[in-house]
């Protein structure tokens, strides 16, 4: 039987309040495993909906005569209320905002940022492990007993509480040299300064800022260390979108709090509750009950008759939103809404928002117009659709008198763009296998680094081998897997210039989106094996090739758009290219879900002159025909 489940099946678990799925175990939904019912529907925890306006974080425009492409930008705690029925909770933040600066640069100019650390303490937050159990669901507010002792199976995450300041910040989506990129074991402590430069030689595109130190990633960014980073073009400007102060970004995340064991009041203190199976001690990613939009929980946004540009942002740390824009008798209108870019720059027309609703895992971006013209007088809300507990995000709050509309959707947008239809014939391939928790009996799902080999072992299944049939060709391709491992050795080498097609292959388990730094890709095509089980959790390898993959779902016009993450859901397999044209140095490549990347699901690559070639060997690493040993992908 097939231990994954597929996108709408998850999306469903997800909105219920949990982005973890372990081998095919909703952890939030009945499981066998405990005995639990579906936890109840959508307690709003004593904050009312809709009450506090939108909060709009400030702009730096980086190349005004204030800034003049030098910026400083301060690490530093802050308290704050998060919703006006909430007592002040205390961050870490960019400048002392949650999220940070909206960052503006504009393309070809460059910019040079000081991060400064001046954070102090430890981190602030409380984590905790709680069994999914009744009576109650693991992702509910609070932990403790009303005398406030520890409920069985209830432990704080040992070591958290002492975690000092340790920073790095990654500029996501920047084509910028390695130095510059926020590598993760370069953090920084309180009263250092991480130096950066980022070219900005690339198209107009919403890119975002966050912290990404090795390990920590999960507690640093769920504790407020993440912002918007716009860049702007002559292609852009030309359109004459909706700007000032009808384009408002939209940040999305959930979060959750501690409460007051005796009251049950909440505190307002971040609380990080990793939620497990009690029969196996699975983790899933960490996700809360309550969903912010740009720092405020189900704020709402007073809005003119006319057209808007929104730019959203999937900042959580585990949770997919599946986004529809709905009125009050819960009618979707997402024929008012229009997406005219993705993760990195503008499609070529708008494009519709595909059926059942826009899917965002995280760190993915979507620029979004809606034409409220069409609704005076109304209140329309932004839900992700099929959660059972608290669906809605955020309310529109719609003038009733109608104005001129200035704004007319252009048939037409980036005349930039051009679509992949194949790549070079003198392209490297790279090999990239995801799999499920449990494999050789590890708890988390691992990321491998696979090696072509001619040379198959006699008996199957073997850990690390999985033998896969090629849909284009037939043919039956054996793997081995060579790095799993942070730390292992680099395998991936690629020469500067050369175009790669990464091959992305889901054995089983949660869906990963699929973060590679440095280059801009487009999804070249999706596969999708119908049955995984040859894929033996236990061995951890094939016991049969797996068969020849189907063609997975059409690729939807927004999914041709450039891009820097990809989901990776139940047994597909993508292959996604891009051309590393610029920047070098070593890199990373990860799982969005921060959960998974701090467990493990991360991996180097390096970029580099192609005449450095030649020179710089690595025993054991394969090359590609015409390249070197050690070059140029697998």
């Amino acid at each position: 039987m097939d231990d994954s489940l597929d996108r709408r099946t998850f999306l469903a678990a997800a909105a219920l309040g949990s982005a973890g799925v372990v081998a095919g175990v909703n952890l939030l939904g009945p499981s066998a495993a405990t005995g639990a019912p579906a936890p109840p529907a959508a307690p709003q925890f004593g904050l009312a909906k809709f009450l506090d306006p939108l909060r709009i974080p400030p702009v730096i425009q980086a190349h005004s005569r204030r800034y003049r492409g030098e910026l400083t930008v301060t690490m530093t705690p802050a308290r704050t209320r998060l919703h006006s029925q909430l007592p002040e909770t205390t961050l870490w933040t960019y400048d002392g905002h949650f999220p940070g600066p909206t960052i503006e640069v504009r393309a070809g100019q460059r910019l040079r940022v000081a991060w400064a650390n001046e954070l102090r303490g430890t981190v602030p937050l409380v984590a905790v492990r709680a069994p999914y159990a009744v009576p109650t669901p693991a992702n509910r507010p609070g932990y403790r007993a009303a005398d406030g002792s520890l409920p069985a199976g209830v432990e704080l995450v040992e070591g958290v509480a002492e975690l000092p300041p340790w920073n790095a910040v990654h500029l996501h989506g920047a084509l910028t040299d390695a130095g510059n990129d926020g590598w993760a074991h370069n953090g920084i402590s309180p009263g250092r300064t991480q130096l950066t430069e980022y070219p900005n030689r690339q198209p107009a595109t919403a890119l975002w800022y966050h912290d990404h130190a090795m390990a920590v990633t999960r507690f640093n960014v769920h504790s407020g260390l993440a912002g918007l980073y716009l860049i702007r073009d002559d292609e852009e400007d030309r359109l004459r979108l909706p700007g000032g102060d009808h384009e408002i970004p939209l940040v999305l995340a959930d979060r959750n709090f501690d409460t007051d064991p005796v009251t049950g009041a909440l505190t307002g203190q971040l609380l990080f509750k990793f939620q497990y199976l009690p029969a196996s001690g699975t983790t899933a990613p960490v996700t809360g009950p309550f969903t912010l939009v740009n720092g405020g929980v189900w704020p709402h946004l007073d809005v003119d008759a006319r057209w808007y540009r929104f730019r959203v942002l999937n900042m959580a740390n585990g949770r997919f939103f599946r986004l529809d824009l709905v009125d009050e008798a819960g009618v979707v209108h997402n024929d008012a809404v229009r997406i005219a870019g993705t993760d990195a720059g503008l499609l070529p027309s708008p494009a519709a928002v595909p059926a059942g609703g826009l899917t965002l895992t995280p760190a993915e971006r979507a620029d979004l117009l809606i034409d409220f013209g069409r609704f005076p007088g109304q209140r329309l809300r932004l839900v992700n659709t099929g959660a059972s507990i608290e669906p809605d995000i955020m309310e529109f709050r719609v003038e009733s008198r109608r104005r001129p509309e200035p704004f007319r959707l252009p048939a037409a947008l980036s005349a930039s763009y051009a679509r992949l239809d194949h790549v070079p014939e003198d392209h490297d391939e790279v090999f990239v296998a995801t799999t499920p928790p449990g494999v050789a009996g590890r708890p988390h799902p691992e990321m491998w680094e696979l090696q072509e080999i001619t040379d198959p072992p006699a008996r199957f299944p073997e850990e690390g081998v999985i033998q896969l049939t090629d849909p284009a060709t037939g043919n039956v391709r054996t793997f081995r897997k060579v790095a799993r491992l942070f730390d292992d050795t680099t395998t991936i080498f690629i020469d500067r210039g050369r175009w790669v097609v990464w091959n992305l292959i889901q054995l089983g388990g949660a869906p990963h989106p699929m973060h590679i730094h440095m280059a801009r890709f487009q999804l070249l095509t999706r596969h999708k094996f119908a049955d995984l089980t040859a894929f033996d959790i236990a061995a951890g390898g094939t016991s049969r090739p797996l068969p020849a993959p189907a063609e997975g779902p059409p690729i939807e016009k927004h999914e041709q758009g450039w891009k820097d993450t990809f989901t990776l859901w139940a047994g597909e397999w993508l292959r996604v290219a891009g051309h590393f044209e610029d920047a070098t140095g070593e890199f990373m490549y990860h799982c969005h879900i921060l959960d998974h990347e701090d467990e493990g699901m991360m991996r180097p690559f390096v970029v580099h002159p192609p005449e450095i070639s030649r020179f710089h060997m690595h025993p054991g690493n394969p090359g590609n025909p015409g390249h070197p040993p050690g070059h140029g992908g697998h």
